[in-house]
């Protein structure tokens, strides 16, 4: 002990024993209420608060684990990243920001694509990452969307995208806003050979991948408290110098405007999506159990 820790009072000493003795990464604090939660507890409950019921974020690939039927995928456009065609640069260089990216989050690009199985069903599901740039779609995200809808198209089975964006990737220009088109016209072709298409939105869902991708769903659920829009709130606001209503662009809010169908909870979205794609395919439940 040295001999600054000598003075303090032994109170004082036991305390900083007892912090420093507890391992990082045990106790986790949520967004909303401010609850210590176990960390290992918030993970067995899908990152969903069981004080409050606040919906945390998932990633990417943590969603289509606990989504998708455990055993075989395949991810679909893994080979597709982003170019720096531009070579744009604002604080950073674009290409220094995708190696930060793909660093800290262990992905290529902020949507993952597998094809996979639901409950015995076979679907195709995408899942944005959020912690890759926002979640922002440029070029490589687009492309990877539309060969999962291609994929769907041509096996002839659901295809299920689960939203997680800031919106279009301001890096790419133009390029990323031309996705919108893009993803649009993929989701046509699948609606005109009548395969389900489901959007969930999961918060935030906001830019050109609400304008396009998420809000064209045959059915469109949310998870509960979701922030779906184009402009954020305070953009808004300020823009039209006037105080928006409480919940403004959240879950409850746009179900009761009816731009959404359904609120599901996280935990039971695995059972009830199965059901209405059941409904929509024809798909026997026996072949599930």
């Amino acid at each position: 002990m040295s001999w600054f820790r000598r003075l303090l009072p032994s109170r004082i000493r036991t305390e900083a024993v007892t912090k420093k003795g507890v391992p990082e990464g045990v106790w986790s604090k949520c967004d909303k209420c401010s609850a210590i939660l176990y960390r290992s507890e918030l993970e067995r409950n899908l990152e969903v608060c069981p004080k409050c019921d606040y919906h945390g974020r998932l990633s990417a690939r943590k969603r289509l684990a606990c989504f998708l039927d455990q055993g075989d995928t395949i991810e679909i456009g893994a080979d597709v990243r982003a170019v720096d065609r531009l070579k744009f640069r604002d604080l950073k260089k674009y290409r220094d920001r995708l190696i930060a990216a793909q660093k800290e989050t262990g992905e290529t690009e902020a949507l993952v694509v597998l094809r996979g199985k639901l409950q015995g069903m076979p679907v195709v599901a995408a899942a944005f990452e959020f912690r890759f740039m926002g979640g922002s779609m440029g070029a490589a995200v687009g492309e990877r969307f539309v060969r999962g809808v291609n994929t769907a198209v041509e096996q002839g089975i659901p295809f299920i995208c689960f939203s997680a964006s800031g919106g279009a990737r301001m890096q790419e220009a133009l390029t990323s806003l031309m996705q919108m088109a893009k993803v649009s016209a993929a989701l046509a072709r699948l609606a005109g050979q009548r395969i389900p298409y489901v959007s969930v939105l999961t918060d935030p869902t906001m830019g050109g991948v609400s304008a396009s991708l998420a809000m064209l769903g045959d059915i469109i659920v949310a998870e509960p408290c979701a922030l779906t829009g184009f402009a954020g709130p305070r953009v808004i606001e300020q823009t039209v110098r006037e105080k928006l209503p409480e919940g403004f662009q959240r879950s409850e809010f746009l179900i009761e405007h009816g731009a959404i169908d359904q609120i599901v909870h996280r935990s039971v979205l695995r059972e009830r999506l199965f059901g209405i794609l059941a409904k929509l395919t024809g798909h026997d439940h026996n072949l599930a159990s």
